[in-house]
């Protein structure tokens, strides 16, 4: 059974950085196509990126673009997500989640079968 646990949340000051991982354990995530999404109470939860298990695709929401890069570790155990020049609007709990064998338009519209509990990450002015 695959689990997922997302870390590197935390409080920045607008430009700064953040590093997110989503560990796996149960399982390699080599087959998995994985999702990161954001989430902030009374919103409607936003897909930020998706890195596809087959060929490496990558998406990410034009809210993030050119800010945001997903990656994979080569022990097939992290996808992490790089952030950079934060702002306040990016505020929110990020979760990690994902669907083996899957395209990234599915697993973004929700067709996750794993997701970890989240992890907060809050910008300031």
């Amino acid at each position: 059974q695959l689990q997922l646990v997302e870390s590197g949340g935390g409080s920045v000051q607008s430009g700064g950085s953040l590093r997110l991982s989503c560990e796996a354990s149960g399982s390699s995530l080599d087959a998995y196509t994985i999702i990161w999404f954001r989430q902030v109470p009374g919103r409607e939860r936003e897909g930020v990126s998706c890195i596809s298990n087959s060929d490496g695709y990558t998406y990410y929401a034009p809210s993030v673009k050119g800010r945001f890069t997903i990656s994979r570790d080569g022990a097939g155990n992290t996808v992490y997500l790089q952030m950079n020049s934060l702002k306040p609007e990016d505020s929110a709990n990020y979760y990690c989640g994902g669907r083996e064998f899957a395209l990234c338009v599915d697993v973004l519209s929700g067709g996750m079968d794993y997701w970890g509990r989240g992890t907060q990450v809050t910008v300031s002015l």
